[in-house]
């Protein structure tokens, strides 16, 4: 499975930014999805998942300012950044699993200037 993420970019502190991860074939496959991130020198972290049966989880450091969502449809996933903070700035990962598989998108850039 190809995962295509986009809609990182460059704003200011406060402002927003969703970033979108396309999958090649049906997410209903993945028992899992998830926005993972990695800030220069740091480990990638998780920030958000969903998985198959809607179980949502987010990072203390994002809960309140991000949303993850998924389109069935459209076979993405998404993950809405609001209140932006220069700490979120860091290379986006989108990530699935299924039957022990674990798969990675490229990355998009965030960058968030104070």
């Amino acid at each position: 499975v190809q995962l295509q993420a986009s809609g990182g970019g460059s704003v200011q502190a406060g402002e927003s930014l969703r970033l979108s991860c396309v999958a090649s074939r049906s997410i209903s496959i993945f028992t899992y999805m998830g926005w993972y991130r990695q800030a220069p020198g740091n480990q990638r972290d998780l920030v958000a998942s969903i998985s198959r049966d809607g179980n949502i989880y987010y990072a203390d450091s994002v809960k309140g300012r991000f949303t993850i969502s998924r389109d069935s449809a459209k076979r993405t996933v998404y993950l809405q950044m609001d209140s932006l903070r220069p700490a979120d700035t860091a290379v986006y990962y989108c990530n699935t699993r299924r039957a022990g598989l674990t798969e990675w998108g490229q990355g998009t850039q965030v960058t968030v200037s104070s």
